[in-house]
């Protein structure tokens, strides 16, 4: 005869009671029955005690959810405080922090020490920093009334000098309309035809926008995150309305002209040492057998070789490990990503050098910080004092030459290493595995050998956060237009956004830069006349100077 404990409701589902078998022939001897049930108590016990521990441990790992989710909604969203709401979807909370910057400047090392060690001392307010020297400025003279410059002596006063302020002003957006004029010539007799001046070619020649009229329309749109919705809008207060559905069609026509500059950027991009890829979601709402609400995806990809600093978006409905197969089937170099394991068969290609993330361990322990007693400091706590060390040694060489560091890296960074992974292997072994400092310590085992990668050389990172950093502006114009149309518009916005990013990442202007390019493509006839327009091949102050004839 054999039965199964009853089990409890509130023990979660992975804990399995094991069936008890009594003899079919009971003993006679009283003795040896007691010796029977006393033995089946004592399994029966030995089970409670396990389940009770399991049951503990589920608890726990509620509690620790519980307050991760309520920090996630409610907490503060820095990456020194608080931890990713998903932590291969860094770019999501990223955007949430997002400030603007301030118009003051930092308080002095020994003012903000002081005012922290008293709170009842209002801080004093730094001073305004200068506007920038580069804006046009326009003089507005104030005299003194002439019936007021006349001395108490009754002397005439003389000027010895002036007081200069400094305003910054702003002149609203102008719109207008270029008439172009062919001049047309013919023969005095009507013998021949007649002779049209021709037109230069035009970005999109079958409508009516100019070039700086569509690098305007890019800038506000992926640059400052405007959706088309809204610029119409702007477009109508001035009297030029132009239909949304005008605007996206042009937004669509100007990304096909520029995909050349694109493809060369790729090529740019696979010349590099280092790659940085990471990826973030994007909602498509009109694409074949797939749902409006269901998640694609835009690739980055930063790097280049130095000089030559590049941004790539790709779209891709998909997050299979064959996307980043296919976006870098030529590369041969190292590539930087999260844990993500669509990674994993790009980092099995010959010639892949694959390293992880140390900011995606450190972030895991800062969750397992989080969720300990207050004013109690635990072994997460280690974790991050060590992982600070590895950081600390980094930001110390952050300016010297690539030998400089690896020498530092081999000197301090190892050692460093080699104490964080002595005590990873003591703890490990002591900690629940399901808890947020088990997790952690699990993630942090599994990905040792490729986090511990960047000390090989000088020039190697130590995390991915520069692809983090570019995915930004995309999350944050995300959250205002909230989705593409149709998958061209998301092409379309992946070309744009890689232009915009790289543009930035060589100290360019977009709109000015886009305005030279939109200029200028038209007119582009071989492939060096393309390239001339990339942005490391240009100067800011010559994309300035330039006006409009």
């Amino acid at each position: 005869m054999s039965f199964t404990p009853l089990k409890s409701p509130f023990l979660p589902p992975e804990i399995e009671l094991p069936e008890f078998v009594l003899p079919a022939v009971l003993p006679d001897d009283v003795g040896a029955l007691k010796s029977l049930l006393q033995a089946q108590q004592s399994a029966l016990g030995a089970v409670r005690q396990q389940a009770m521990r399991e049951a503990h441990n589920y608890i726990i790992r509620m509690i620790e959810q519980s307050v991760l989710a309520r920090h996630r909604l409610f907490g503060v969203s820095s990456e020194q405080l608080s931890a990713q709401s998903r932590l291969f979807d860094e770019a999501e909370t990223l955007a949430q922090s997002t400030t603007g910057v301030q118009d003051v400047a930092v308080l002095p090392a020994e003012t903000a020490a002081s005012d922290a060690q008293d709170d009842k001392t209002p801080k004093a307010r730094g001073k305004r920093g200068p506007l920038s020297p580069e804006l046009k400025r326009l003089d507005v003279v104030h005299d003194v009334p002439e019936n007021d410059r006349t001395c108490p002596c009754g002397t005439p006063m003389v000027e010895i000098g002036q007081d200069i302020s400094e305003q910054l002003d702003i002149v609203p957006m102008q719109v207008r309309v270029l008439r172009h004029i062919r001049k047309r010539y013919g023969c005095p007799g009507s013998l021949h035809a007649p002779v049209t001046a021709s037109l230069p070619p035009q970005p999109l020649p079958k409508s009516n926008a100019s070039a700086d009229f569509l690098a305007m329309l890019l800038t506000v749109k992926y640059v400052d995150g405007l959706p088309l919705a809204r610029f119409e809008n702007v477009l109508e207060r001035h009297g030029a309305p132009v239909p949304r559905q005008t605007l996206a069609r042009w937004v669509i026509g100007a990304s096909r002209m520029l995909q050349p500059l694109h493809n060369l950027m790729r090529d740019a991009l696979l010349d590099g040492a280092v790659i940085h890829m990471d990826e973030t979601v994007v909602q498509v709402l009109k694409e074949t057998d797939r749902k409006a609400t269901a998640n694609s995806y835009m690739w980055v990809q930063t790097g280049g070789p130095p000089g030559k600093p590049v941004v790539l978006f790709d779209y891709d409905p998909s997050r299979s490990a064959e996307v980043p197969l296919r976006l870098l089937s030529d590369y041969r170099g190292y590539l930087m990503t999260d844990g993500y394991t669509g990674y994993a068969k790009l980092a099995k290609t010959d010639g892949v050098e694959h390293l992880v993330c140390f900011a995606h361990v450190r972030r895991r322990f800062v969750e397992a910080v989080r969720v300990q007693p207050k004013g109690k400091r635990g072994r997460a706590d280690e974790a991050v004092a060590l992982i600070g060390k590895l950081y600390g040694i980094e930001r110390d060489h952050k300016g010297a030459t690539d030998e400089a560091r690896l020498l530092a890296r081999q000197q301090l960074s190892v050692p460093a290493l080699a104490t964080l992974k002595a005590w990873m292997d003591t703890t490990l072994p002591t900690v629940t595995p399901q808890s947020a400092l088990g997790k952690a310590l699990a993630y942090m085992q599994k990905y040792w050998g490729r986090l511990t990668r960047y000390t090989e050389r000088g020039d190697l990172p130590i995390d991915n956060n520069r692809a983090e950093n570019c995915i930004r502006p995309f999350v944050v114009g995300r959250k205002a237009w909230l989705f593409s149309d149709t998958p061209a518009g998301a092409h379309a916005s992946a070309v744009i956004y890689s232009l915009v990013e790289t543009a930035k990442a060589s100290g360019l202007e977009p709109y000015t830069w886009l305005r030279r390019v939109m200029r200028s493509l038209p007119l582009a006839k071989t492939v060096d006349d393309v390239e001339a327009l990339l942005p490391w091949n240009l100067h800011s102050l010559d994309l300035a100077s330039e006006t409009v004839p």
